[in-house]
């Protein structure tokens, strides 16, 4: 269970707009579409849809276990749980899920590219490795990092998601 800062509390004295962003859901959530998509694709030929309601429902359920978890933490923490406080952890762990739609939709336009299930796989194991990339490096450069670090977060996560990529191939022989 990640705990809470200060950071993750809402400010009342911040308009809802300046909260800034947590990245770590849409990082995290991106690593775990592109392990569905490599699981799954490397176990079966899964159809277009099923993978696409795969992918979501995964999310879905991650997304429900982490609202969950934070609550239970707060529980044991003996912290009143109010409707404020569950529409903000559920907003916040939202990326979670949001993660799963780029390569949800890749799967599903993936026919009109000409590709079959494989090539359906391999587009959204490629989408969910950019995308957690992408979040990564967004959040240094939004934290102020230098462009250093900022190479240094990007090659580590696609080193992360080039491990899955790994995994995938060398399952499916």
């Amino acid at each position: 269970m990640a705990h809470r800062t200060s950071r993750d509390e809402p400010n009342a004295r911040q308009p809802p707009d300046a909260v800034r962003t947590d990245y770590t859901g849409a990082i995290y959530g991106s690593l775990l579409a592109a392990s569905v998509v490599a699981g799954a694709s490397a176990l079966g030929h899964y159809p277009r849809f099923e993978l696409v309601v795969l992918l979501l429902c995964t999310g879905g359920v991650f997304w429900a276990a982490h609202v969950y978890v934070d609550f239970v933490g707060d529980r044991l923490r003996h912290q009143a749980m109010t409707w404020r406080e569950i529409r903000h952890v559920c907003a916040r762990e939202w990326p979670i899920v949001q993660s799963a739609f780029l390569p949800a939709a890749a799967v599903a336009i993936s026919p009109l590219l000409g590709l079959g299930l494989e090539g359906s796989a391999w587009l959204a194991l490629g989408v969910a490795v950019a995308q957690q990339v992408s979040w990564a490096s967004a959040a240094v450069i939004r934290a102020g990092a230098s462009r250093g670090a900022v190479a240094s977060v990007a090659v580590v996560n696609l080193v992360l998601g080039l491990i899955i990529v790994a995994a995938k191939a060398a399952l499916q022989h």
